[in-house]
This record gives structure tokens, C-alpha cells and sequence, in this order.
């Protein structure tokens, strides 16, 4: 079951691509973008009611809600993803769990792991999903497409020990 029909990255072309990818692949962008990305993908993503990421406008990105592995609480957490099926999100949607190429697994895969039963907010509509880790000959698979679709993501696997997670979402 491979990734078909993946769009790739829309908004910015050609130089500014590589300029972007580029930017994202360094250590100093995994130290920023934590904690400045998440929070301005959220506010946006509030102040236009579901239909904007600002994010996305390089990547295609859902907000992912899940429930915490720890708390049961609600968490919310945008996301870049890997649209399958042509970019509209039909068979679902790959998410890598990259971290920004951090050292520790980020949480809402913990959450994912504990918990697959989920929501996805894409281009403002709200869909419940159920989430799968994928491994073996179906992570390497996805991870080949991953790569094609964002090459920074080789990056952040190379500065990590871990094998960065990535779970294929489909709807309920």
C-alpha cells in the first residue's frame, strides 16, 4: 500500500523551495520553530475559524486532535502532513513525527500510540480519524515518499538515534 498521487509542495517555487528547505534542515531551526510555528499555526487556525494553517501555506497541515496518553485531556497539535490519494486527504494523510529533528519523540505521538482514535481539522472541516504506526516494508514505503515530498525530513533522521515515527491516518 504506497503513497499515490502526492501533489508535493505548494505556495512557495522553485528557489524559494530550496531556500525554505534548507532553512528547516539546520539545528537552529529545530531550536526556533517549536516553540514559534505551533503557536502561530494555532492562532491563525482560531482566528479563521478552522480554514487557515499558516503553515500550510508551504505544506499541506492539519490540526490534530487526540487525547493525551498521560492526562486523557484534549490536545491539539498542527501538523504538516503528506495528503494521500491526489492532496485532498480522500485515503487519509501520512504524519511524520519528526520533532523538527529533536532528540525525543514528539508527544502527540505518544498520544497517537496510546490513543488512534482521533480528529483531524483539514481545510476546515473537522473529520474524526484512527491512527496506525506504520512499520516495516509499509514505513519504508511511506518514508520513501515522505522524503520525495519534504527532503528535510532526511535531515532531521540524521540527527536523531531514534527512527522518527510516522503513522498513517485514515478516516472513520
Amino acid at each position: 500500500m504506497g503513497v499515490e498521487g502526492v501533489r508535493g509542495v505548494r505556495g512557495v517555487r522553485g528557489v524559494g523551495v530550496r531556500l525554505v528547505q534548507k532553512v528547516s534542515s539546520t539545528p537552529g531551526f529545530a531550536k526556533v520553530a517549536p516553540h514559534v510555528v505551533p503557536a502561530l499555526d494555532r492562532a491563525v487556525h482560531r482566528l479563521t475559524r478552522g480554514k487557515v494553517l499558516l503553515s500550510a501555506q508551504l505544506l499541506p497541515g492539519v490540526i490534530l486532535t487526540s487525547t493525551g496518553a498521560k492526562s486523557g485531556q484534549t490536545r491539539r497539535t498542527p501538523l504538516a502532513c503528506m495528503p494521500e490519494d491526489g492532496g485532498d486527504g480522500g485515503r487519509g494523510w501520512i504524519l511524520v513525527g519528526s520533532n523538527f529533528g529533536r532528540a525525543g519523540h514528539p508527544a502527540w505521538t505518544h498520544n497517537l500510540l496510546a490513543h488512534p482514535d482521533a480528529e483531524v481539522s483539514w481545510k476546515g472541516r473537522d473529520i474524526p480519524v484512527r491512527a496506525r504506526l506504520l512499520e516495516g516494508e509499509e514505513r519504508a514505503a511511506a518514508w520513501k515518499a515522505v522524503l520525495a515530498f519534504w527532503p528535510p525530513y532526511a535531515a532531521y533522521q540524521a540527527r536523531v538515534e531514534r527512527e522518527i515515527r510516522v503513522f498513517r491516518i485514515v478516516r472513520k
